[in-house]
């Protein structure tokens, strides 16, 4: 059977989005690990976690509130999951944005019980009238309702069980200090590496019933951008591949094949990668350039460039943020097959150019 990568499938430009999509909530939760023990890949995060829990169990009492931060897919949620199934206790999930008034809050607040946990996504987010009442309910546990308007309103103290509040955030700089300076544990969030993602691939593998190789998943692993999420998105692509392309069974040719269908390259690069570092090299001559122009050169909005594209070009040393513009480094040019021009180097910037600068 010819494996080579066929045109009718058609690319997802979300494939390698590490935001969550439409539809993927049911398989995440398949996925996602039980206990601290399951959790791949961060050790650092799961050793000082592990200690606090712990504690927290010996002593009786709730743990100090816990803040996760960085970058989306990397298991902020499934750890919030985690902290209350060690704790053996029941969780409530919202987001910052859905806490629009101080009063959605403080029902919420008073309806958890004794050594609950109290999940908040994208906690930056909250508004500030809620944000203000959690900061009392964090340290005191009780809230203040206000009845009534105007000279007349009256403040009445609500007390709320002790709980747990488990945050999460991709932007912890955008966090108001007294939010910050509440929670009693900060838990960074890394990137992860090639061999841990190769664990993540081969564990969701089983779950999901995927006849995969070792090379095979390996290959997955290494352009998945160092995000779980990525990856088993991934895998799930190449079961669709291997399910319709090939005999069901996922070998290194067929991701392979698979991935090219999927604009997936060797670095983990996609169509809209692409287009960006082409942009910036054979339009702009490798920059700088601002992100506005660079954004309008392949179709986009600027926020999608500077919060999809970027993160990843940067990390792998292809491009690079200067005060001037976005600058192709001596990487974006060899991938692109390209010479780099004279006294460009690894990580460093290209020569000027006239076009508008950020």
């Amino acid at each position: 059977m010819d494996y080579e990568a066929v045109t009718d499938f058609e690319a997802d430009d979300e494939t390698l989005s590490a935001l969550p999509q439409i539809g993927e909530g049911e398989v995440e939760t398949t996925l996602r690990p039980r206990k601290l023990d399951e959790f791949i890949g961060q050790p650092r995060v799961r050793e000082q976690l592990e200690l606090v829990l712990e504690s927290a169990r010996r002593r009786g009492v709730p743990p100090d509130h816990v803040l996760f931060s960085g970058p989306p897919g990397l298991g902020k949620t499934s750890m919030a999951m985690i902290v209350a199934a060690e704790l053996n206790a029941a969780i409530r999930i919202t987001s910052g944005p859905a806490l629009e008034r101080a009063g959605d809050l403080a029902a919420m607040l008073s309806n958890l019980a004794p050594g609950d946990v109290l999940f908040i996504d994208e906690i930056h987010r909250i508004a500030r009238p809620a944000e203000e009442m959690l900061y009392l309910a964090m340290e005191d546990f009780r809230v203040d309702v206000v009845v009534g308007k105007g000279p007349g309103a009256t403040s009445i103290p609500l007390e709320i069980a002790p709980f747990t509040l488990v945050g999460a955030t991709t932007r912890s700089g955008s966090l108001t200090g007294p939010l910050r300076d509440r929670f009693g544990f900060t838990g960074q969030m890394e990137f992860y590496t090639d061999s841990e993602l190769d664990l993540v691939v081969r564990r969701a593998a089983t779950i999901l019933e995927i006849e995969i190789d070792r090379d095979g998943s390996a290959e997955i692993a290494r352009r998945s951008r160092g995000t779980p999420r990525i990856a088993n998105r991934l895998l799930r692509r190449v079961r669709d591949y291997a399910e319709v392309r090939a005999d069901g069974h996922a070998t290194r040719k067929v991701v392979r094949a698979a991935l090219e269908v999927y604009d997936v390259d060797e670095l983990g690069l996609d169509r809209l990668d692409r287009a960006v570092l082409t942009a910036l090299v054979r339009s702009f001559g490798g920059g700088p350039v601002g992100v506005s122009t660079l954004a309008v050169a392949v179709g986009e909005e600027p926020t999608t460039v500077e919060e999809v594209c970027e993160p990843y070009l940067v990390r792998a040393g292809m491009l690079a943020r200067t005060p001037r513009g976005r600058v192709a480094t001596a990487a974006a040019w060899e991938h692109l097959g390209l010479p780099a021009p004279a006294g460009v180097t690894r990580g460093e910037q290209g020569g000027p150019n006239l076009f508008d600068q950020e």
